[in-house]
């Protein structure tokens, strides 16, 4: 590693680092966070199988997977490599588990050697749009330099497109990030999401937003068989129990909640399992003297009431 003054010697003088440069510099180092050892991808790879459900989601972040990893190895043997359009769209409803995934994708493609740290910076329209002429170019090209080296995820990117856009300064932010998508298409990965129909419309507002992402992933919202098993997960990992009766009670508590927008998926399972230990809670306080399946056992009465 080479001194200043070694530098200096080589180069010829260094000019002196601006305030404003200095502390750019300074800002990203401090986005990014320390590099720990990478995990091989299937490593990942064996995180994100073991989510619940997401079985078509797991099998197109496989399938790049492999496109990247046989792209890399064709390249060792001196042959042409397919084109892998990293960026993708998630479409689907809150909840089931989109932000997950990009952390994981992000940490997949840094152990494949894409990305230099696989970092997950997420930022939605608030973090992007300014409130004046100029001020959201700025704050687009600021978060984008935070997710150097990792994955800039864009959560409800539809916000940027509102349908009665006026002066809105989104299109500035759209435009924006375009431009550095193709100016450093190998320094940051960016995924957009939000829902379905909200982001087929933010696809056409701006004819280069569709060609930059390789492809739309769904996420389906979660069957209530599959909001059991979260909360039997989370129970495992509290080191509670489930009673007799109270799995067969949560399917019904599930298929009886409104799937409307409010509805969270995998959040409303946790939400749900959190209710559960605080009625639990009130339950048990009341008894003068507790046994271990007292203190561990969630039944069908400690579900909440249904909205």
């Amino acid at each position: 590693i080479l001194t200043a003054t070694q530098t200096t010697g080589l180069l010829g003088a260094v000019p002196p680092k601006t305030a404003a440069s200095s502390a750019t510099a300074t800002a990203r180092d401090a986005a990014v966070p320390a590099t720990a050892p990478a995990r091989s991808s299937e490593e990942v790879l064996g995180e994100l199988d073991a989510l619940v459900g997401l079985d078509s989601v797991k099998r197109e972040v496989r399938a790049l997977t492999d496109m990247i990893e046989v792209g890399r190895r064709r390249k060792e043997a001196g042959l042409k490599a397919a084109s892998v359009r990293r960026h993708l769209v998630f479409t689907g409803s809150p909840g089931t588990g989109k932000t997950t995934v990009a952390r994981l994708y992000g940490e997949i493609l840094h152990s494949l050697g894409v990305l230099e740290h696989g970092h997950l910076v997420e930022v939605s329209r608030v973090d992007l749009v300014g409130e004046h002429i100029g001020s959201t170019a700025i704050r687009t090209q600021e978060a984008f330099d935070r997710a150097r080296g990792g994955v800039l995820f864009i959560d409800e990117a539809y916000a940027l497109s509102p349908e009665d856009s006026g002066r809105d300064f989104g299109k500035e932010a759209i435009d924006t990030l375009v431009k550095l998508m193709e100016d450093h298409r190998d320094a940051v990965v960016v995924i957009v999401a939000g829902y379905t129909a909200e982001m087929e419309r933010f696809l056409t507002v701006n004819p280069g937003v569709a060609s930059r992402f390789s492809r739309t992933i769904t996420f389906s919202d979660y069957e209530p068989d599959e909001l059991l098993r979260i909360v039997r997960q989370q129970s495992e990992e509290q080191e509670y129990r489930l009673g007799e009766g109270t799995a067969e009670a949560l399917v019904k508590y599930f298929t009886a909640l409104p799937k409307g927008p409010a509805f969270g998926n995998g959040r409303t399972a946790r939400q749900t399992f959190e209710s559960m230990v605080e009625r639990h809670a009130g339950r048990v306080a009341q008894l003068p003297e507790t046994s271990t399946d007292d203190l561990t056992l969630l039944y069908a009465d400690d579900l909440p009431e249904l909205p």
